[in-house]
């Protein structure tokens, strides 16, 4: 005999979305359906399904390149892309000249670890690791590692990254950030590396 808790907690995953057509979802999956617009990092695992195709269903390993291989049709450049951008891109390519109107769903099963490093003037410099399915933006950063010290200098942070294999830096102005003069809030990258000046007294 089923229990009236029983039934409640049933309905209450239906309604949630816990419990689909095919069962439970695990956390990941059901992260990555929430999350459409999370842009796709290298090293992340993605699992690519195909409706009433479980032979083209794979999980694939982005690479350093940002590149990945799924049956049919090959190489695919996912930089830049988010989750339901790649959906669209992939579902494309399958219509293309092997199925009809193909049902595409990607999730993010495992994300990649990445990490800045924020020295200089603030209370605790180190690295910050990025929280998962998210971007991590210049303040954000400064900010998990404790905020700025009594001397930073918050108008000549130094950002340095690497764009197409050079080595890149910017002076920025974080109080023009802060006071919302400033439209760039400067979204970080694998790497980059926040240095905090002194005052100078």
């Amino acid at each position: 005999m089923v229990s009236r808790l029983t039934i409640w907690g049933l309905f209450l995953m239906v309604t949630t979305g816990l419990l689909g057509a095919e069962g439970p979802r695990s956390r990941e999956d059901a992260a990555a359906a929430e999350k459409p617009d999370y842009v796709i990092q290298a090293l992340d695992l993605l699992r690519v399904q195909v409706f009433q195709e479980d032979d083209l269903t794979r999980e694939v390993r982005v690479s350093q390149e940002y590149r990945i291989v799924l049956p049919l049709i090959g190489t695919i450049d996912v930089r830049g892309k988010t989750v339901s951008q790649l959906q669209a891109t992939i579902r494309e390519l399958f219509d293309r000249d092997f199925l009809v109107n193909p049902q595409v769903n990607v999730f993010v099963i495992e994300y990649a670890q990445r990490s800045v490093n924020v020295l200089g003037s603030v209370n605790t410099p180190g690295a910050v690791m990025f929280p998962q399915e998210q971007g991590l933006t210049l303040l954000d950063a400064i900010a998990r590692v404790g905020g700025f010290s009594r001397l930073a200098d918050r108008r000549k942070i130094k950002l340095t990254r690497k764009v197409d294999g050079r080595t890149a830096s910017y002076i920025i102005n974080a109080d023009e950030i802060i006071e919302g003069s400033s439209k760039d809030s400067w979204p970080l990258l694998q790497d980059d590396v926040i240095f905090v000046p002194e005052r100078i007294l």
